[in-house]
C-alpha cells in the first residue's frame, strides 16, 4: 500500500486494520445475508434452538432475495406453550423493511408435529402479513433431531 498508493505507513496500517475489523464483524454475524430457500436452511441456521428447555419463537426477516437481514427472538414461553401476537412479529419486520418473514419455534418435548394451535397461529399471521404486504414464507418447528414445516400457504 505504501509503495503502490504513495501513502504514509501509518495510513496503510489503519486501512489494513479497518479491513480486518470488517472481516471479523462479518464472521460474527454469519446469519446476516444467509439465504433461506427452505425449512432445512432454517433448521441449519437455528442450531441453537434445538435443545432449549422452553419454547422460543424466532423470526427471520428477509429481503427481496430471501436473505436474512434480521434474526430476532420474539418470545419465550414455557415448556409446552408460547404466546404469539402479530404486533411482536411484524413490528420488527416493518422497522427493518423486510419483505418476508420465516417463523421458527422449538418443541422441547422432541415432537416435531405441529399442534392445532401452531397451525391456527400460522394462519392468523399469514393473514396479518397479507394486510401489511409482508409474506410469511414458513413456520418451522425445531426439535433436537428433526424439523417440520408448517406450510404458510393459507
Amino acid at each position: 500500500l505504501v509503495k503502490e498508493l504513495s501513502i504514509p505507513i501509518t495510513k496503510a496500517y489503519a486501512i489494513i486494520a479497518a479491513g480486518e475489523l470488517g472481516r471479523r464483524l462479518y464472521d460474527r454475524s454469519s446469519s446476516v445475508f444467509t439465504t433461506i430457500r427452505n425449512a432445512k436452511d432454517v433448521y441449519d441456521l437455528l442450531t441453537d434452538m434445538r435443545n432449549l428447555p422452553k419454547e422460543h419463537l424466532r423470526a427471520l426477516y428477509l429481503n427481496v432475495h430471501n436473505r436474512v437481514i434480521a434474526n430476532e427472538v420474539i418470545s419465550i414461553g414455557t415448556v409446552n406453550s408460547n404466546v404469539i401476537h402479530a404486533r411482536e412479529v411484524f413490528g420488527p419486520a416493518i422497522q427493518c423493511n423486510a419483505v418476508a418473514v420465516v417463523l421458527a419455534h422449538n418443541h422441547p418435548s422432541g415432537e416435531s408435529a405441529p399442534s392445532d394451535q401452531d397451525i391456527e397461529v400460522t394462519k392468523q399471521l399469514v393473514q396479518a402479513g397479507k394486510i401489511l404486504g409482508i409474506r410469511v414464507l414458513d413456520h418451522v418447528i425445531i426439535t433436537a433431531n428433526a424439523f417440520t414445516s408448517v406450510s404458510a400457504d393459507y
